[in-house]
């Protein structure tokens, strides 16, 4: 299973922020897609879903989204908890592991960051933004591969 992460992508219909057509390519050949918050308007998550199935959580600038704060579900057997703002970077990896104490993979979203790193036993991602890079030095997504239940691999892909 093809899972593309995203997260604080700030699309507004009409507005000057887009996804890059190398998001595009790989969100083409999602199996499913994962959106970490800050997606503004329905009708984004409605163009996701006509590629692949969609699951997303609310992010502090979704207003008038019928999303959940936090989620979680099972791809192919992976354990997965998506969370818009996993809180301040110290102690982040114990909260989380609260909070999903059960996932695999948790994903998250907020400081426009990528990070792929592991804590408490399970495989932490921010996907970073593919359209606002806040200071970073590329536009961002994330790939992850689910096989046999289990993580495969992980991936920042810059979009630049």
């Amino acid at each position: 299973m093809r899972v593309v992460v995203l997260a604080d992508t700030h699309v507004r219909q009409g507005g000057r922020k887009v996804l890059p057509a190398t998001a595009l390519d790989h969100l083409r050949r999602a199996d499913v897609i994962l959106h970490a918050g800050d997606v503004l308007e329905q009708w984004f998550l409605d163009d996701l879903a006509q590629l692949a199935p969609v699951h997303a959580v609310l992010g502090n600038n979704d207003t008038g989204l019928d999303l959940p704060e936090r989620l979680e579900l099972d791809l192919d057997g992976v354990r997965v908890g998506m969370v818009h703002d996993s809180g301040a970077r110290t102690g982040r990896e114990a909260r989380l592991a609260r909070w999903f104490g059960s996932c695999d993979l948790v994903v998250f979203g907020h400081s426009h960051n990528p990070v792929d790193t592991r804590g408490h036993g399970q495989r932490l991602l921010n996907p970073g933004s593919p359209t606002d890079k806040r200071g970073q030095p590329h536009h961002t997504l994330a790939l992850v591969e689910v096989a046999d239940a289990r993580i495969r691999r992980t991936q920042i892909v810059d979009l630049d």
